[in-house]
């Protein structure tokens, strides 16, 4: 089976591995987002799918309008028999659709129909959930809507990071990848349409999402800085300078030391066991921060960074 393959980030990476690495699957070309500036220097990096196909001594094309006619030339030319899409970046009209024999097929980031949308990872540990998987499917217009063919259930641990997750995710996503191409090759792939009435959608994450709302419960806000671990980050203020919070634990009243100046205000600023720990005031409890970061300054425990810097006990966090 001729195969043209649409992907841009770390996610898409190990399905392009599994799918080149297998004899029934031919490669054609890697269709995925031109070079951007990156890091400080800002300077042009590829995606990490054109890095990859590029070791692989793969095709590669960078395309910032894949629905444009020259482009869909390129793609007439090439005659695909299957479009594999994983976390590609750009909505497929119905033309490309249309064209391969077998359809395009999409890997997406959970169980469809729950999550349907652009952040799917993050949501899912923001939102608390114990379960979430991956989803193999066929494309149609809409966001996510295509029919189902395969999902693989994935239970999320409870110190898991958006980055923890996507990494497993990313890897059992591409085993289902394989197995949905074999089968859809060989003709028995199922197809099972999806319940609209059971849809939920994950909207885009950007860096406000982690301004941490100290009026929320423990368990809110530590769903909320895993959930946004390693990107965007979770984020609050103490004298107006930004602290990033990467990772904190709900604590129970009973396990603090020391609790002076609580006033029962959430944001209020805890410093225990002499000083060594940083507990924080919720809606419903308190929440003992572990890793923090300065704006500009490295990641550091809490130990390590209340060496160098001075938290005043009973003061509040935000921007009040």
């Amino acid at each position: 089976m001729n195969i043209i393959f649409m992907g841009s980030p770390d996610f898409a990476v190990p399905g392009l591995r599994k799918i080149n690495n297998e004899p029934e699957l031919n490669i054609k070309a890697v269709i995925t987002q031109t070079d951007k500036p990156r890091g400080r220097g800002q300077k042009l990096k590829p995606t990490p799918v054109k890095f990859q196909a590029l070791k692989m001594q793969l095709d590669v094309i960078e395309e910032k309008n894949i629905n444009r006619e020259s482009f869909l030339k390129k793609l007439r030319k090439i005659s695909p028999d299957c479009i594999v899409v994983v976390a590609f970046g750009q909505k497929l009209g119905q033309e490309i659709l249309s064209l391969p024999k077998y359809g395009c097929i999409n890997l997406h980031a959970s169980l469809l129909p729950e999550y349907r949308g652009a952040s799917p990872i993050h949501q899912v540990i923001i939102d608390g959930k114990k379960t979430t998987g991956v989803t193999t499917m066929y494309m149609n217009e809409g966001w996510d809507t295509g029919d189902i063919i395969y999902q693989k259930k994935v239970k999320i641990n409870r110190g898991d990071t958006a980055g923890i997750l996507h990494n497993k995710l990313a890897i059992i996503g591409a085993d289902l990848l394989i197995k949905t191409m074999i089968d859809i090759k060989r003709g028995v792939a199922p197809r099972k349409e999806q319940n609209d009435e059971l849809a939920s959608y994950a909207k885009k994450i950007d860096k406000n999402t982690g301004n941490i709302n100290w009026n929320k419960k423990s368990i809110e806000i530590y769903n909320l800085i895993r959930g946004l671990n390693p990107w965007p980050g979770a984020f609050t203020y103490y004298q107006n300078e930004l602290l990033k919070i990467w990772s904190a634990e709900p604590v129970k009243e009973d396990m603090i030391t020391e609790i002076e100046h609580i006033e029962d205000q959430p944001g209020r600023i805890i410093l225990s066991n002499e000083g060594n720990e940083l507990i924080i005031k919720t809606a419903d409890g308190f929440l003992k921060i572990t890793e923090i970061q300065l704006a500009g300054r490295q990641k550091l425990s809490v130990k390590d960074f209340l060496r160098g810097y001075t938290i005043i006990s009973g003061e509040k966090l935000g921007q009040y």
